[in-house]
């Protein structure tokens, strides 16, 4: 795709017409220059300058007549002194307001005069040097003129295939557009209607010099013509194509007052009848390029109609007359027009100071609205303020009030742009007439006013009145507000409503809304739909900014279609426009694009992206762009970075649309690291300071708990016990009430207990009391209050906690107490039940916890003196000393033979070796592992 295609050319022009318009700046500074030069052929004269370009030429029999608007002469002395060759004589002479030059030609010698390159000229020849028209045939061979036509829904365009170039004149009266040639010629017209697409029936007549062709079509169907020598091209509808050159019509008073039209290439003019109504017009017809005016002007003897070529005028004066001289069109009656005093100048139509009418819909904004006439801006505005304000002085809160002058006034300023300006006006005709809250043109245009400068929200809650419910306009712009927060669906519901009145808005906001709904198109996968929808947002010629919105919306729809190398070069090019809004998200575009082929390493992104981020702020751009700078900060392992660039966006900047993704971003963030083991990698005491610093995005329920269990199983296993409390703590009194609190104040308890703080472990089991808890969680609560009341010696308390619960966790509590209260018989039957028939399978070697178990079970029968105890104890773990840890300890507490039991300083040996709450810390760590799903 060539670059110059795209929006950013659109800048180009601006750029480009810089020194182009310095030029002209000191060419017009000269107020009057006369340029004289000659051949064998004939003398040429320019008259430049800003006021040698505004001069007039007449003719009167053999004097051609130069009025200047200066009233100083004209330096001409060589003109006088050496006169050209056919010229009798020159002299210049005062008139009211300037000074004329009169140049008396030879009989026989003759004179052309027109405009061309900002100056006006007189070319004047010798007798018998007058050129002659070149012969031509205006009428191909066979007698007639081709005319294809090219039609779809929207347009029909009829190319006319003339022998030679061929004056033409083509405008619209009401439903008819009418195309003059001045030429006489039988048309190839296509005869079905359906050839002719939007437009209707095409009918032509040839007249002894000319012919005509009336076409049938919509008034909102624009109209253009192109010319390019003999081929004349008409386009019926579509986006209007303005004239290369635009027609100058100004008063001229050096005799009788006349209308003067600077048209080049001016042929004749033609006099027509309108059939259907019955009137008399005239065309006036010109040669290419293409040259136009498109408002209307009027005087009291007649009116200029727009045209998209040529010139034509209605008139109801019998005695109006059109001529052509070279390149002016003279418009005059025998006594001259009824024209203004001299100072004022051609009105246009909107002169009159008519108010901008109602739109047939009430939140369609039209173009027209904006036309300031002849008399420019100032004077529109300051005439329609006044007409608003006098009707505010009378205005009361009659809901009867007159209304109209102050809508018209808020139409032209919402039309122009000024949308705070509107804003304003219609709020103040709701507080003086509260009524008016519900006038369905009021809650539109104030709507349109609101929506057009970002204020989203108070849009909406105008277009939601009842007033507007099954207004179209009222569609277009809840499509084009649902588009602006990413709600994709509801736009293009909204959108294909108001299909209706779309075409209808001006040409800026045609394209704002095609662009939009491609948007919305291309984000729920209608790629076809969006393809047709940018292709008419393209064609609406809008302003440079709105075409690079429009290119954005392509590069994605190029992305989706795997054309990646087209939306790589699109967002390339977008992202070089002096345009930071645009811009950005097309170099966020290039980037991840980049990123995604490999042609940029995920560094290198991340500091584009950072860049980025300080480029543009405050809006869903910004979030974009921090949304893919989290995704790669995440999977660089800088988690740290990620979570904080989210978090940062999504408390700035809450209210925007696509804060709730940036939200869901975070959380999936967090829980990936917390949850899904993506912080695994990280040492536990980095682990735990991120999740502290960021500890407010924990989710509540089990997926918090579970997040928790995790970070303190990875700090119990290094024995990072006060950590692992501090963590379970805030969870439990900060987060958690009922069950789940009651789950995690056990946790807590157990980390206590394994940090030998049994008063902070009694703390959390009494802090999180609640009722219903379930059983296997009572008896683990029970276990663990008994053993946290054995290690402050509250050992009847401890007994009266575990009652009858007969448990592993409460037995093996219990044997502890025993063996502190040397209650060693009692200590040693609760040993070896907890061993059950393990002695049975004798080929795997006994854990280091079941040991220490039979160890304490063999002291205890023999410091209680229960042989028979201790011989079967003997005979069924003997054949495991081999193979134990502690062979030498197991051979001592099993030993019989001396029958007299362990003696003090075998005992001493043997509780040393012999530790049970270490083994207890093993276990509650392999609990904690199976827990949280860990080996």
């Amino acid at each position: 795709m060539a670059l110059g295609a795209m929006g950013v050319a659109a800048l180009a022009p601006l750029v480009e017409a810089v020194p182009a318009l310095a030029q002209e700046a000191a060419r017009s500074s000269e107020p009057l220059s006369v340029n004289i030069g000659a051949n064998d052929g004939f003398t040429r004269i320019e008259f430049g300058g800003v006021v040698g370009a505004r001069a007039r030429v007449r003719r009167e029999g053999q004097a051609v007549i130069v009025r200047i608007g200066t009233t100083a002469a004209p330096d001409v002395s060589r003109l006088k002194n050496d006169p050209p060759p056919g010229v009798d004589k020159v002299e210049t002479r005062a008139v009211a307001g300037g000074t004329e030059l009169v140049v008396t030609l030879k009989p026989d010698a003759d004179a052309r005069s027109g405009m061309a390159d900002g100056a006006v000229w007189v070319n004047l020849y010798a007798p018998g040097k007058t050129p002659d028209a070149p012969a031509r045939s205006a009428v191909p061979a066979g007698g007639v003129v081709p005319v294809t036509v090219a039609a779809d829904a929207d347009k029909a365009v009829l190319s006319f295939q003339w022998g030679a170039p061929v004056g033409a004149a083509v405008f619209r009266r009401g439903e008819a557009v009418w195309i003059i040639f001045d030429s006489a010629a039988r048309l190839s017209l296509p005869k079905s209607r359906a050839a002719l697409g939007p437009a209707g029936d095409a009918r032509w007549a040839v007249g002894p010099d000319y012919t005509v062709v009336r076409v049938t079509a919509r008034e909102r169907l624009a109209v253009s013509a192109e010319g390019h020598g003999a081929e004349w091209t008409v386009t019926i509808g579509g986006q209007p194509v303005p004239s290369s050159t635009e027609v100058i019509v100004d008063r001229d008073d050096t005799a009788q007052a006349s209308l003067v039209g600077q048209m080049a290439g001016a042929t004749r003019a033609i006099w027509l009848t309108d059939p259907m109504a019955g009137d008399r017009f005239a065309a006036v017809t010109a040669l290419a390029p293409g040259k136009g005016y498109g408002s209307e002007r009027r005087t009291i003897d007649a009116t200029l109609l727009p045209t998209a070529q040529g010139m034509a005028v209605e008139t109801a004066a019998d005695d109006l007359t059109i001529r052509t001289e070279g390149d002016r069109v003279i418009i005059s009656r025998p006594r001259g027009l009824t024209l203004s005093a001299p100072s004022a100048t051609l009105e246009a139509a909107q002169d009159d100071h008519s108010a901008p009418r109602k739109a047939a819909y009430p939140a369609l904004i039209l173009a027209q609205w904006a036309d300031v006439g002849h008399d420019g801006f100032a004077a529109r505005h300051r005439a329609l303020q006044t007409a608003a304000t006098e009707e505010t002085i009378t205005a009361s809160d009659d809901p009867r009030t007159p209304i109209e002058a102050r809508m018209a006034y808020a139409r032209f300023l919402v039309a122009s742009g000024l949308e705070f300006e509107a804003i304003g006006v219609l709020n103040a005709m709701v507080m003086k007439t509260p009524s008016l809250q519900g006038e369905p043109e009021l809650r539109g245009l104030r709507g349109a006013a609101r929506a057009a400068i970002g204020r989203n929200a108070e849009a909406e809650a105008d277009f939601s009145a009842g007033a507007l419910a099954g207004d179209p306009s009222m569609k277009i712009w809840q499509g084009y507000l649902a588009s602006q927060r990413g709600d994709w669906e509801t736009a293009r519901k909204a959108f294909a409503a108001g299909a209706a009145a779309i075409d209808q808005f001006p040409q800026v906001w045609r394209a704002r809304f095609g662009a939009a709904h491609a948007l919305a198109a291309v984000e729920m996968g209608d790629l076809s739909a969006a393809e047709a929808l940018l292709a008419y947002s393209f064609s609406q010629n809008a302003p440079a900014e709105d075409q690079l919105t429009a290119r954005l919306v392509q590069a994605k729809l190029f992305e989706l279609q795997g054309q990646s190398d087209r939306a790589l070069a699109v967002y390339q090019a977008v992202a070089r426009a002096p345009l930071d809004g645009i811009a950005t998200p097309a170099k966020l575009g290039a980037v991840k694009l980049q990123l995604a082929k490999g042609q940029l390493k995920p560094d290198a992104a991340a500091a584009e992206l950072e860049q980025l981020k300080w480029r543009w702020r405050g809006d869903a751009t910004e979030l974009a762009v921090i949304r893919t700078l989290g995704d790669l900060y995440l999977s660089q392992g800088r988690y740290r970075e990620a979570l904080e660039a989210l978090r940062r966006a999504g408390k700035r900047m809450g209210n925007l649309p696509g804060a709730a993704e940036i939200q869901t971003d975070l959380s999936d963030a967090f829980r990936a690291l917390f949850l899904q083991g993506a912080a695994d990698g990280l040492q536990p005491v980095q682990a735990l300071a991120l999740f502290f610093d960021f500890r407010e995005m924990t989710p509540v329920g089990a997926d918090g708990d579970e997040m928790v269990r995790r970070l303190a199983r990875r700090l119990i296993d290094v024995d990072l016990l006060d950590q692992a409390a501090e963590l379970l703590k805030h969870q439990a009194e900060s987060r958690l009430e009922g069950v789940a609190k009651a789950q995690v104040s056990t946790d807590l308890a157990t980390v206590y207990l394994m940090d030998r703080q049994p008063e902070k472990a009694l703390q959390a089991l009494w802090s999180s009391r609640t009722t219903l808890l379930p059983t296997a969680m009572n008896s683990e609560r029970r276990a663990l209050e008994a053993r946290a009341l054995m290690e402050l010696g509250r050992y009847d308390h401890a007994l009266e906690t575990l009652d009858k619960d007969v448990s592993p966790e409460a037995q093996d509590v219990r044997a502890e107490i025993f063996w502190k209260q040397q209650n060693w018989p009692a200590a040693a039957r609760l040993y070896e039940q907890r061993m059950g028939e393990r002695y049975k399978d004798t080929a795997t070697p006994l854990s280091a916890d079941e040991e220490n178990r039979v160890i304490r079970a063999g002291v205890g029968y023999s410091l209680g003196q229960d042989a028979a105890a201790l011989g079967r104890l003997s005979r069924n773990y003997r054949p495991f000393i081999d193979k134990a840890r502690s062979a030498a300890a197991m051979r001592v507490a099993l030993d019989t033979a001396s029958g007299e039991g362990i003696g003090g300083q075998d005992l001493a040996s043997l509780t040393a070796r012999v530790d049970t709450f270490a083994g207890w810390v093993q276990t509650m760590k392999a609990d904690f592992r199976k827990q949280t799903g860990a080996g």
